[in-house]
């Protein structure tokens, strides 16, 4: 722009918003919400002032003009002087202040895109009363504890009150102020050079300190008369001298005490420790330091189990064989038993280095598959069906924790950690906490065997804490040494007022903890107090960072917009982690994010209905009118993160002393206040992709009763990386590793028309590089933009280091910027493990910024890696995975976790899950060709579509762009009245596998758009193609919509493209999207018809016009549909999955719930038709629809039986024929009749078959 004279003169002084801040200056508001404000102006020439995000103190001017917001920087120069931000070699004008230089811009032609013309001035919100009468607050809040943490320092807005005058100090020193002090004046006037009134109040003041000060010094001179002989008399003397002193000199008699005391406490530790260091070279027999001890040894635990094997072979061996696993952690060895004829028993012993791999059954959850190396390349698998899932979880851990214990690693793979949340109601904790630490209580807790291991990491979070920091801390210390014996060491301990965080190791892991950092921000009234807010601990757990955030937010049913500011103010201003990552708010900056705290939200329902559903345990329909589960949905508030599904009662308001009764009304000034029960304290986590993280249990206690909240405790098993060292030594140029782009494209939403650039963050990379400016934009619509860069204007990355082994823990943060204000427009996170290869990859991911989405970002890119460097190894978290092998999906919320992120991984270069297996033994044992790869967990949907709740995954937002409403639609992309899509109001289950479709089924089965794949078995290109052909023989696009149940979680890059779509990349990389997807033309939309709003669920519904209108269901989510049908190059995702209901397609309103729900993807039971459909097609007693043993059993409405036959092992259709009266029996039908029927139906089909 073009500049004219400076402005001359110094600062000053002066204040850059003048006298008042003018009503134009919008503080720190968002560089989004300023461009909304402008839009909603309308009007060219409407401005405003706000806060730079990306320079401290500078400011960024607003114009709106022509439906597009320029944006400009204001900087203020090393004299303080503020201008705008010219082109090169342009004079800026500087000014004083911020109104000085908008004054100068309202006249015309001063260089601007326009000239200022109209005023958006800010919303003045009246400062908000934190307080909620029904939570019993009082009438001012809580002042800080008395004891100030060293972490917190009590600020100027401490006030006044709170300032302890035990010692009458505040009253005497009134006192000299208002008399003496003018008679010491009087005097020094007169030439005096002492103050004797001053001296005088001193000496009263500090009585109380002095007499104490006399009582330290005479316990230390004990001790100094004990471990340091020579210097005992000279102290002595020194105090005997100071006592005899008074008069005039009792001040420099306490002074001079002090200078004792100072002396005495710095040395006597040191003189302490050489005499006892003494002490024991000359007695060799003395136990170890505590701290020196090992945890007490893990006894020998023992599991009963049944052999589960295919029914053909029980003609063979009898009836199912019952087992004793016996695992030995501390020997490092299982003992598998069986029992024979006469009692007699026999036996194998297996070493953990024997144990090649754990299978898990998501099907049926209490079964597991082992597989053991018997010799040299030759491997036998046993499936075993445990008395309980939980018995599973708890094997499994104890046979992780026995490899881990054995293995030659130096450093971990893996860690637990436990993590508690508890609002402590301002008064001390009882003397037992035992069944927080260990995890007992209601919910999805530990086996017994298992509660009582130790974990390496234990953080606390505690709100309305009213006990010191150093006493709280001790206190939980001691409580781990009683159940541990570990002497856990405290690595950070953060306070604001009384809320508490304390996070501790176990001792063998301090030297691996680095980079502590800590912070705290107030949401109280008026963001000043610290009544409200929250605390925030991070670090690196060798090359793996962790940060952890407790908060305490706003209370009262009403205060949702309130607590989603908390978050967002939070989310914004706490301090942690690389300074490096500036750009990035925390939920990026960590490849491991936990949330806890009291959230305070509510749930959104009669007080009679909750405690109606609580008394039967029904915690379903609570969950849906959940305010954190509406505003996730919404994408309001932690966006993309996790929680475990709720099976605890809500833990807020009990009658304190009881666990028995809700206090939900309480009687206030301003009248009687319903206080509904409610889940207030949650904890939540966020991951990167392609990590590693389970939650192995979350609950509440129910024992602890001193405050009217429940603690709330979760327990993960996390994967760690360590601080990698090359074998290899630094790579030759020819051996160098590099990060290369093929072409990047991002959507971004925005009203602004400028250029943008990005940045590139990496651990693995020395610095953060950037590359040049977009080179492609365009944009159909006003609200979005679309810039692209291509393989010129992208820089290549060079890692530190070139191993396959440490580049596939790697991750790469991006940021898109502009040029103009150098403001992030969005973030992500991609990982590095499914670039790597020869052949470039796809990915594809959303972008977020302070908390909101901001639009999408996809690209192609590979990671080359030297063939030299290629050799990896076995993680533990590795050694476990998950058979999807079978009919159906799980019942409930699935207990399998796996890896977080990307599922398109590149085949060929992901090692495989066991090796060479070999030869399977034939012996009652199944073969070894099943899916054993693990099913990423975070943001699996159950019974909702994965696209429906995610608008980046889209390739509607390349088409855009945008639809605002079906009306604006082309009358051929309509769908006609008979349409089948059309929408209905009814929702899909939550927790009930949906029924199986009858189409034809695929030859291979499929899981999550992956062909199965034996142990041992390498993949073949072939397989996607194949099942690509099954998808396309799907039907429709009711088929296509019913096929976005087992779509990705919405981390994941979108798959390789074909050949042929590669080629036009590379001709004209995403400059005409339309030709990679030439199928988006023809999908149909349906109609937001008068029944559409009903399918946005409770929360909408309650809502009436005004959710409608919510940005959750913007332009954004109206394009989501154009997506739901595939595009080529997109691998089949389960082509026999369902839809969510029989004929329930999901609408367009149904794409606006972008909340990742509570359950799992429910498998499909059509995933193993090759046979299950044969059969049903030629009997009448078992249904095409019938693929499973649940809808076998609910056609002759004796589904009450599923549980007993699927715990017994008769889980497949195919072998129910063989089954006999003692073995429906053992499953517990007991009913002749129901017996007979259950064989009759069964008699029918065989000979139906025949």
């Amino acid at each position: 722009m073009a500049g004219g004279g400076g402005g001359g003169g110094g600062g000053g002084g002066v204040s850059p918003l003048g006298p008042a801040p003018p009503m134009w200056y919008h503080r720190d508001l968002s560089r989004a919400a300023a461009e909304e404000l402008l839009a909603r102006a309308g009007r060219d020439g409407s401005f405003l002032v706000r806060d730079s995000e990306s320079v401290s103190g500078a400011y960024a001017l607003c114009v709106l003009f022509q439906k597009h917001v320029h944006t400009y920087r204001i900087l203020p120069d090393d004299e303080g002087f503020l201008a705008v931000q010219t082109s090169q070699g342009v004079q800026p004008k500087r000014f004083k202040t911020l109104p000085e230089l908008v004054s100068l811009y309202l006249q015309p032609n001063q260089g601007l895109v326009t000239t200022l013309l109209y005023t958006v001035e800010r919303e003045e919100m009246a400062v908000t009363d934190d307080r909620d009468y029904s939570d019993g607050e009082d009438e001012k809040p809580p002042l800080p504890p008395r004891s100030a943490s060293t972490s917190t320092p009590p600020g100027p807005e401490t006030p006044t009150e709170s300032t302890p005058a035990a010692n009458g100090l505040s009253t005497i020193s009134h006192e000299y102020l208002k008399g003496s002090y003018a008679l010491d004046l009087e005097a020094v006037k007169q030439g005096a050079s002492s103050l004797p009134h001053l001296n005088k109040t001193l000496v009263a003041s500090c009585k109380r300190l002095n007499g104490e000060v006399d009582k330290v010094l005479s316990g230390l001179e004990i001790l100094s008369k004990v471990f340091d002989q020579q210097s005992a008399f000279m102290v002595s003397k020194m105090i005997q001298q100071s006592v005899n002193q008074g008069g005039d000199q009792e001040l420099e008699n306490l002074v001079t005490k002090l200078a004792i005391l100072k002396d005495l406490l710095s040395s006597i530790e040191k003189k302490a420790l050489k005499a006892l260091q003494d002490m024991s070279l000359s007695s060799a027999g003395s136990p170890p330091p505590f701290s020196m001890r090992h945890s007490k040894a893990i006894p020998v635990q023992a599991f009963e189990v049944k052999l589960d094997v295919y029914l053909a072979e029980l003609t063979k061996i009898g009836k199912s064989q019952k087992y004793t696993l016996s695992v030995d952690v501390e020997g490092g060895r299982l003992v598998v038993m069986k029992k024979v004829k006469d009692n007699q028993e026999d036996w194998t012993t297996f070493t953990h280095d024997k144990i090649r791999q754990l299978i898990k059954s998501q099907r049926v959850q209490n079964k597991l598959g082992i597989v053991f190396e018997k010799e040299k390349d030759k491997s036998q698998r046993k499936d075993f069906i445990f008395a309980s899932a939980k018995k599973r979880e708890a094997f499994c851990q104890l046979l992780q924790l026995m490899k881990n214990k054995h293995s030659n690693q130096d450093e971990p793979d893996m860690i637990s950690i436990f993590i508690g949340t508890w609002n402590m109601g301002s008064v001390p904790s009882p003397k037992s906490v035992a069944s927080w630490v260990l995890c007992r209580g209601l919910g999805k807790t530990l086996d017994e065997m298992t509660v009582a291991i130790p974990y390496d990491l234990y953080v606390f979070g505690t709100q309305e804490n009213s006990v010191c920091d150093r006493e709280w801390v001790e206190s939980l210390r001691a409580v781990l040494k009683e159940q541990t014996e570990l002497d856990y060491k405290p690595i950070a301990v953060q306070t604001l007022w009384s809320i508490k965080l304390a996070v501790l190791v176990k001792p063998e892991h301090e030297n691996r903890i680095s980079h502590v950092g800590m912070s705290s921000v107030k949401t109280g009234i008026a963001n000043t107090l610290g009544n409200k807010g929250a605390v925030g601990v991070s670090f690196m757990f060798n090359g793996t960072s962790f940060g952890f955030v407790n908060c305490h937010l706003t209370s009262g049913n009403e205060k949702i917009a309130r607590r989603n500011q908390n978050y967002l103010d939070i989310l914004r201003l706490l301090s942690l982690g690389d300074k490096q990552l500036s750009s990035f708010d925390i939920s990026l900056r960590f490849t491991h994010l936990f949330w806890l705290g009291d959230l305070n939200y509510r749930l959104d329902m009669d007080i009679q209905e909750i405690l109606n559903y609580i008394n039967r345990k029904e915690f379903e329909p609570l969950l849906k009118v959940d305010q954190l589960n509406l505003e996730r949905e919404k994408n309001k508030v932690f966006l993309r993160f996790a929680e475990e599904e709720i099976s605890f009662p809500p833990t807020y308001r009990y009658e304190r002393g009881s666990r028995d009764t809700y206090v939900w009304q309480k009687q206030k000034a301003t009248g009687m206040r319903t206080n509904v029960p409610s889940w207030c304290d949650r904890i939540l986590w966020k991951s990167y992709p392609e990590t590693h993280i389970v939650c192995n249990s979350y609950g509440c206690t129910d024992d602890i009763v001193t405050s009217d909240h429940s603690p709330v405790f979760a327990t993960f098993e996390v994967g760690v990386t360590s601080q990698f060292v090359s074998k290899k030594g630094l790579p030759k140029s020819s051996e160098q590793a590099y990060i290369e782009f093929e072409s990047i494209e991002a959507i971004v939403k925005t009203a602004s028309r400028t250029k943008f650039f990005i940045e590139f963050y990496s651990t693995c990379l020395e610095e953060f590089k950037k590359s040049y400016e977009n080179d492609s934009q365009s944009s159909d619509n006003v609200n979005f933009l679309r810039v692209g860069w291509s393989n010129k204007q992208l820089t290549t990355l060079k890692p530190l280091l070139s191993e396959i082994e440490y580049l596939q823990d790697q991750h790469l943060l991006l940021t898109v910027k502009s040029v103009d204000g150098y403001e992030s427009y969005g973030e992500c996170v991609l990982a590095l493990k499914s670039m790597i290869g020869s052949t470039a990859q796809q990915f594809h991911t959303y972008l977020s910024h302070r908390g909101e989405e901001t639009g999408n970002i996809r690209g192609s890119m590979r990671v080359r890696v030297p063939a030299e460097r290629m050799g990896t190894r076995e993680r533990l978290y590795e050694w476990i995975s998950v058979d999807q092998d079978e009919t159906g999906g799980p019942k409930g919320k699935s207990t399998m976790v796996s890896r977080v992120g990307h599922e398109y991984v590149k085949q060929s270069v992901v090692r495989k899950q066991v090796g060479e297996l070999g030869k399977v033994s034939e012996e009652g044992e199944k073969s070894c060709k099943e899916e054993t790869v693990a099913r990423p967990k975070q943001d699996t949907p159950d019974g909702d579509s994965s696209v429906g709740k995610n608008s980046f995954n889209n390739p509607a937002y390349y088409i855009l762009e945008g639809v605002p409403h079906p009306s604006a639609l082309p009358p051929e992309l309509l769908p006609s009245p008979t349409s089948p899509t059309t929408p209905t109001a009814k929702a899909p289950p939550r927790t009930k596998p949906p029924p199986a479709t009858s189409g034809p089924a695929p030859p291979r089965r499929t899981v999550a758009g992956h062909p199965a794949r034996g142990v041992s078995e390498e993949s073949s290109s072939e397989d996607d193609g194949a099942a690509a052909l099954a998808a396309a023989q799907g039907g429709g696009v009711a088929g296509a919509l019913g096929n976005t149940l087992n779509r990705p979680p919405p981390d994941f890059p979108p798959p390789p493209l074909p050949k042929g779509a590669l080629e036009t990349v590379a001709e004209a990389p995403f400059s005409k999207p339309r030709s990679l997807y030439p199928d988006l033309a023809e999908v149909r939309i349906p109609p937001a018809g008068p029944g559409g709003p009903l399918a946005l669920g409770e929360g909408l519904r309650r809502g009436g016009a005004g959710a409608l209108d919510d940005q959750s269901c913007s332009v954004l989510q109206m394009a989501k549909t154009l997506s739901e049908s595939e595009f080529p190059g997109q691998p089949p995702r389960a082509p026999s999955a369902p839809p969510p209901g029989r004929g329930t397609p999901i609408g367009i309103l149904d794409a606006c719930r972008t909340f990742p729900p509570r359950n799992p993807i429910p498998e499909s039971i059509a995933e193993d038709m090759s046979e299950e459909a044969l059969w049903g097609s030629s009997s009448s007693s078992l249904s095409v629809g019938e693929s499973s043993v649940g809808e076998w059993l609910q056609r002759l409405g004796l589904e009450r039986y599923e549980q007993g036959l699927l715990h017994n092992g008769w889980d497949d259709l195919e072998f129910l024929s063989d089954i006999t009266e003692e073995d429906l029996e053992e499953a517990g039908v007991m009913d002749p009749a129901h017996k007979q029927i259950l064989l009759e139906s069964l008699r029918q089909q065989q000979q139906q078959q025949k």
